[in-house]
């Protein structure tokens, strides 16, 4: 079976202070290849969608490309999620999934690279259930 998503994103704002954090209104089910399971991510998941910089040019080109795999990226980089994954993995399924949704080559590379470069302070310093 191929890497997708079994369900839509189904978000809203946490509050109506930011327009940064979302909420997950129903679990999100992706099926990944390199994990050979499918990860259901809860509702009242909290997440900040792909974290891009929110530097002008790089924002321009990559922000809000890639939400579904950044809610799924997020979850993986939980502390107790289910399964719970090494760094390296989080970031290749976050790969897969860009991949599988079929985002560019230039959209999903630069984006994999940020994660890979800059994201290792953020994995597993948050428990699923961990409000922003």
């Amino acid at each position: 079976m191929k890497s997708h998503f079994q369900s839509k994103l189904d978000i809203s704002l946490l509050s109506d202070k930011s327009d940064d954090i979302w909420v997950l209104n129903s679990p999100l089910e992706y099926y990944s290849e390199l994990l050979k399971d499918v990860v259901i991510i809860p509702s009242i998941f909290q997440t900040d969608l792909a974290s891009v910089p929110r530097v002008p040019i790089i924002f321009s080109f990559w922000g809000g490309t890639a939400h579904r795999e950044g809610v799924l990226h997020d979850y993986l980089f939980r502390s107790n999620s289910i399964p719970v994954i090494k760094f390296n993995m989080a970031n290749s399924v976050f790969l897969e999934a860009m991949k599988a949704r079929k985002k560019p080559f230039y959209i999903r590379h630069p984006i994999y690279l940020g994660v890979c470069l800059g994201g290792y302070s953020s994995y597993h310093k948050k428990l699923v259930e961990d409000v922003f």
